[in-house]
This record gives C-alpha cells, structure tokens and sequence, in this order.
C-alpha cells in the first residue's frame, strides 16, 4: 500500500519561504514513483498542479504562477519528495498535496485523475 505523507506548511508572511516534504511509503518504490508532483486547493476551488518530477530522470515541471519561485526536487535513497517555495505571495495559501502517478508521462500540466495516490495535504497561508 502506497503512503505518502507531507509535512512543512505552516504560517509565512509574503516574501518568506518554507520548504514542503512528502514522505513515501509502499512496496516496490521504483514501480510506482515514477512521477511525483505537488498539487495545492484553496476552499472553493479546484486543485491545481504546482509542480512535478520524473523520478527517472529528474526533469521537472512547474505551474507559469510559481515559476522560478518554486523548487520541486527528490530524493529515492530516502523517498522524500520536497517543494521549496521562495518569495511566497497571498495567493500560494492552500492546502498543499503530494501525488504519485506510477504510469504514462510526468507534467505539472495532467490531470488530477492522473495521479493514483494522495497524501493528506498540508496547510501553507501567507499572510501580506
């Protein structure tokens, strides 16, 4: 059973940063972690793909909002995935997800139906 578990959100005023981590868990880790990303929803709005990575390779994806502001990395030796978010703005507040997609293409850009398992978010809120 796969797990994953994000931990890091917190209070930041905007410009500040904080550095988001999703610990995986599960059987067989190379099979299904090909693709990982980070997702984020605020109340009232769908969720949206903020970044991903392909596992395999390293290549990386990242939503036009927080481009060159976000960094999306991993680390398979310990099954961490993180997002370090730099000079955060009012709008990044959301509950923040790490999901993993075990086939097919890795792209901020696919559907949230794309990606099979789910950890339980964390919160991050930038206040101005």
């Amino acid at each position: 059973q796969v797990q994953l578990v994000e931990s890091g959100g917190g209070s930041v005023q905007a410009g500040g940063s904080l550095r988001l981590s999703c610990a995986a868990s599960g059987p067989t880790y190379d099979k299904y972690f090909l693709c990982m990303g980070w997702f984020r929803q605020d109340p009232g709005k769908e969720r949206e793909g903020v970044a991903a990575i392909y596992t395999g390779g390293g290549s990386a994806s990242y939503a036009d909002s927080v481009e060159g502001r976000f960094t999306i990395s991993h680390d398979n030796s310990k099954r961490m995935l993180y997002l370090q978010m730099s000079s955060l703005k009012p709008e990044d507040t959301a509950m923040y997800y790490c999901a993993v997609r075990s086939v097919g293409a890795c792209s901020v850009d696919l559907p949230t139906t794309a990606f099979e398992y789910w950890g339980q978010g964390t919160q991050v809120t930038v206040s101005s």
